[in-house]
């Protein structure tokens, strides 16, 4: 059974894989961003370093999945190789910090990929707002998330609703991040392994 967890940057995707793989003893896979060489370069240059990143991104989330799918285990995953192409790269090419050269050259490397894994059993969207995003990222405290734009954010939260809104891969769940905190509310959390177990399992319905 595989549950990817998918919004924007700092809707609580981390938490939320944490809460859930314990609950469900699924295996929690985090998104490696502390060993990504790109990262910091990125937000200080974005035009200069966006290629570089979508592939660094794009190339080990690939392995990643592709070894867990090998693996067999039920797995709550924290992002997914998707956002990497519907929502960054093509946010990256609209706000013109990816050449078109590059963006196609990235593009036919995804679609050449994605033919060779398996969509999740479940992808749960955290929507949220972007002072909810602020938010989040101002508590974390990541040196290099704080040049982050406030315009970069909202384009993307574009992306994700319209992603979203033509997901066909399999079931989906939006949680209203605005409205629930599950970090430090039991309901909230009690509520939303209420409405996994459901698509999940069919409980509750």
């Amino acid at each position: 059974m595989h549950i990817a967890i998918v919004g924007n940057i700092g809707a609580g995707k981390t938490t939320l894989t944490g809460l859930l793989a314990q609950h469900l003893n699924f295996e929690p896979q985090y998104e490696a961003v502390e060993n990504n060489p790109y990262l910091e370069d990125f937000y200080s240059d974005m035009k200069r370093w966006a290629f570089n990143l979508q592939i660094f991104f794009l190339n080990s989330r690939f392995r990643h999945i592709v070894e867990l799918q090998n693996k067999g285990a039920n797995i709550v995953q924290d992002r997914t190789i998707y956002e990497d192409a519907y929502i960054f790269a093509e946010n990256l090419y609209d706000m013109g910090l990816m050449s078109a050269r590059d963006f196609d050259n990235y593009s036919n490397i995804f679609h050449s990929i994605i033919n060779y894994i398996k969509p999740p059993d479940l992808l749960i969207y955290l929507k949220a707002s972007v002072p909810t995003l602020v938010s989040n990222i101002q508590k974390r405290g990541r040196d290099y998330e704080s040049a982050i734009r406030l315009d970069y954010l909202s384009k993307l939260n574009e992306k994700y609703d319209k992603w979203i809104s033509n997901y066909k891969e399999g079931k989906l769940l939006i949680l209203d991040k605005d409205n629930l905190d599950f970090a430090n509310n039991p309901e909230d959390l009690g509520f939303i392994i209420e409405k996994v177990d459901a698509e999940l399992y069919g409980l509750f319905k």
